[in-house]
């Protein structure tokens, strides 16, 4: 009989910056909000001082990412650094999109 053994939650940030020439408008805040949603940690972008929920599409869209802005991604639970890992790609690949 093997046990799993249990992570300890854990707390994770990174600033980041928007570099997709549309920002984090419709399409690629929807994209962003279901990675979010599909790590077990709670995750929020901050900017300016206010947090916004990364589960929730109308939290991503008022946080106003336009191209250039800087945010920090925070994550607190059991995959926080994978998310904070996976978001940062994600947002990467916005940009990368752009260009081809």
């Amino acid at each position: 009989m093997t046990f799993r053994q249990k992570r300890a939650p854990v707390s994770a940030q990174r600033q980041v910056r928007i570099t997709n020439k549309l920002g984090l408008h419709a399409r690629p805040a929807a994209q962003f909000v279901k990675r979010a949603r599909s790590f077990r940690s709670e995750i929020w972008v901050v900017k300016e001082g206010k947090r916004f929920s990364a589960a929730s599409l109308i939290d991503v869209l008022r946080a106003n990412l336009d191209c250039g802005a800087t945010a920090t991604l925070e994550a607190h639970g059991v995959d926080a650094d994978e998310a904070i890992d996976e978001l940062e790609k994600l947002l990467a690949e916005f940009r990368e999109k752009d260009n081809s």
